[in-house]
């Protein structure tokens, strides 16, 4: 049992509201083609989309400018959730907002935006998180510290607005940027990180024993040195490199720091399993589902196979729809809800590891009160996934769907 396990808390809470949204998706020979990245073997040659699958896995992401361009994306996922909660806006005394995507990046203006649109009290006051891909178990471990007994959770990840013009022309995230730390993996940002929004309505349950747990890394990590580096490298923007002074404009995009990531993803999501398994024997069997962080299609196909998961466990969408950060397992979740994957009285199952660096994972009961609105395009189910599909009693029943046109 490693340190982490001291980090495990009570997660007296249940699912009672989702939406979400994403994007059109496109093929990687599409965006590809729009990107023009130099190849950095092939003189006078671009990256084509057969190079962006070899390197990154990913066949195919979620990216529609059009639709994710401003916060209004946002509000009726939201609202979706909250219907599905059958909750009205005075009913929820938390809000926890979680993106690395901001619309507006000073004061936390996206989440005041939001609560205002909303119509959420003025009392309650907007909790919001630049959070990357482990945002949501900071999220879990925040609220478990609280006393609130409606929470609404609202992520989101808008990839294409900052890597896409008016005219429809992805930026250049070519090598030519000699001022980032990883300028000639820019590009590797924008094949990958993709658009989604979500909101989850969490209630608070106390005849559920929930758990879950939290840890940053940063002066430990499962027994080795914690981590100093943040893994994604985001560093223009600040008052460290202010808008409009030189360099800024190169500093500010996400680079990655592959190696570091890998290391830390593998590892890592093998200690979120090891310490929910210390603290909960056997919760792997006790779960209908295990919604794991989706960081790329070869890094979640390789912990599934050291965890002994398959996708009737715990479904993937990285290949198909590249990583939604933040969004990503929410986005599994409302999948399996709305194909009749999982549904009331289960328990699923969250982990999740991102930037910063930080991960955890927490369980919660699944109790929908309402309908479900079913948004176009719908994310991808993997066939194995389907084949699963129960309707018997305890099992997961048939679920009550609106469509958005509706709704």
């Amino acid at each position: 049992m490693t340190s982490a396990t001291t980090h495990a808390y009570d997660f007296p809470y249940r699912i009672s509201g989702i939406g979400a949204q994403i994007g059109e998706i496109i093929s990687v020979d599409d965006w590809a083609r729009l990107a023009h990245i130099p190849h950095r073997r092939r003189l006078g040659e671009e990256l084509r989309g057969a190079d962006v699958e070899r390197i990154l896995g990913v066949v195919s992401k979620s990216w529609d400018r059009e639709r994710f361009g401003a916060l209004d994306a946002v509000v009726p996922v939201a609202r979706q959730a909250l219907r599905s909660a059958h909750a009205e806006p005075a009913d929820i005394d938390a809000v926890f907002v979680a993106t690395c995507t901001p619309y507006e990046i000073m004061l936390d203006q996206d989440a005041f935006n939001l609560l205002r649109h909303l119509r959420i009290p003025d009392s309650v006051p907007p909790f919001q998180l630049g959070a990357g891909c482990g945002g949501l178990s900071r999220v879990a471990a925040h609220l478990a510290r609280t006393d609130a007994k409606r929470a609404l959770v609202v992520t989101y990840n808008a990839a294409s607005p900052i890597g896409i013009d008016d005219n429809g022309i992805i930026a250049s995230y070519g090598g030519g940027n000699g001022e980032h730390p990883f300028a000639h993996t820019l590009w590797c940002s924008g094949a990958l990180f993709s658009d989604a929004a979500t909101a989850l309505v969490l209630e608070r349950d106390e005849d559920f024993d929930g758990l879950g747990f939290y840890s940053r890394d940063s002066l430990e990590f499962g027994g080795e040195p914690g981590f100093s580096d943040p893994l994604i490298h985001y560093p223009g923007g600040g008052a460290a490199h202010p808008p409009g002074f030189p360099g800024s404009a190169e500093l500010s995009a996400f680079g990655l720091n592959g190696p570091e990531l890998a290391r830390y993803y593998s590892r890592g999501m093998m200690l979120n399993q090891l310490t929910m398994e210390a603290h909960r024997p056997g919760f792997v069997d006790e779960v209908r589902r295990i919604y794991t962080h989706q960081a790329g299609p070869a890094l979640v196909e390789d912990y599934h196979q050291l965890a002994g998961l398959d996708e009737t466990k715990a479904p993937a969408h990285a290949r198909e729809l590249g990583n939604l950060v933040t969004s990503a397992t929410p986005v599994l979740f409302y999948t399996d809800v709305v194909n009749g994957l999982i549904g009331e009285g289960d328990t699923a199952a969250f982990s999740v590891i991102g930037a910063g660096p930080e991960r955890g994972a927490f369980l919660a009961r699944v109790a929908i009160a309402g309908e479900v609105t079913v948004t176009e395009p719908l994310p991808p189910v993997p066939a194995v996934a389907l084949a699963a599909r129960t309707t018997g009693p305890g099992d997961a029943p048939a679920t009550r769907l609106a469509s958005a046109a509706t709704s």
